[in-house]
């Protein structure tokens, strides 16, 4: 989700969802500890909670040393270890997806993060890397972790192929297996196990929820944003979000005139919006008019007004 989860992503659907837990990027602990500027990657606003950091990184004390710092200085809610990202960038600094080879080492990276904070550190992974066993492979990852101490796992239910596939393709070529993730819950009762990949509905995600403890939406929720607006009633059983889409957006208004009188551009923000109408009539009108028209110079609030026009207000369900 590099690009997609910033903050202004999450502080648009945090306007949605009130109960959605949010993950940031998954920022790197080069990027924090050696850019001279952190809170380019750390900041965010109050209203984001619960929030996620997300940290890629193979070096316990660079790994120790962003926690420390995320939690005590920036107040994140939870940390997470990605070890299931794939891409080419992430193998050659030998994090992400490539670290499943080395139970050892990730279970001395939890610790040293788990010892910097109080609050939950979690592991991101996959089913496995290339041509290690699903079955043996993923049991011996999940065991030695959780004896180091690792409560939580957030399983893409596919296995990452490091060699011959792009990041893009490993999203979607190797098959899905929830069955697998059924089964390590059922194998490892006492952990909290939530099973992410594929899922693309709320009724989906609800589902899943008989054989595991949670769910996450990434691509899903990304492309279709109000998706989002359901999941308090849908999976926590809440009362509806009584904000109609247009309602929803001039919600954001105040940030986004913070956030130009930042520097930001207006298309910086309204990228994220652009499928908030997917599937209704006049949402093609909105995405067009936005995608011409938030880039240009001193483009404001008024150009989402103008969007908003072209498209019939639908009543809040």
């Amino acid at each position: 989700m590099l690009d997609w989860t910033d903050r202004h992503y999450r502080y648009f659907a945090r306007i949605l969802s009130r109960r959605a837990l949010l993950y940031t990027e998954m920022v790197t602990t080069g990027a924090i500890l050696h850019s001279g500027d952190a809170g380019r990657f750390l900041d965010y606003s109050p209203q984001e909670h619960p929030l996620v950091l997300q940290l890629g990184g193979g070096d316990p004390q660079a790994l120790a040393q962003a926690t420390q710092l995320a939690t005590q200085v920036w107040h994140y809610d939870e940390i997470n270890l990605n070890v299931g990202c794939p891409s080419d960038r992430v193998q050659n600094n030998a994090i992400g997806a490539c670290l499943m080879a080395d139970p050892a080492r990730v279970a001395l990276c939890f610790q040293a993060m788990q010892a910097q904070t109080d609050r939950p550190v979690t592991i991101k992974c996959r089913l496995g890397i290339d041509d290690q066993d699903e079955d043996q492979d993923l049991q011996r990852f999940i065991e030695v972790c959780a004896q180091a101490g690792c409560q939580h796992f957030i399983v893409h239910a596919r296995k990452a192929w490091l060699q011959g596939l792009s990041p893009k393709e490993n999203r979607e070529i190797p098959p899905l297996n929830y069955a697998r993730v059924y089964r390590l819950k059922a194998d490892f009762p006492e952990l909290c196990i939530s099973l992410n990949g594929g899922i693309q509905t709320l009724a989906e995600a609800k589902a899943h929820l008989a054989y595991v403890d949670g769910v996450m939406l990434g691509r899903a929720a990304y492309q279709n944003p109000w998706l989002l607006a359901q999941v308090d009633q849908v999976l926590f059983h809440d009362e509806p979000n009584p904000l109609t889409r247009h309602q929803a957006i001039r919600r954001l208004y105040p940030y986004i005139e913070t956030a130009l009188s930042q520097g930001s551009r207006l298309n910086h923000i309204t990228r994220h919006l652009l499928n908030i109408f997917q599937g209704c009539y006049g949402g093609k009108r909105f995405r067009r008019y936005l995608s011409e028209q938030a880039h240009l110079p001193n483009a404001g609030v008024e150009v989402l007004e103008t969007a908003l026009a072209l498209v019939p207000e639908i009543p809040a369900p």
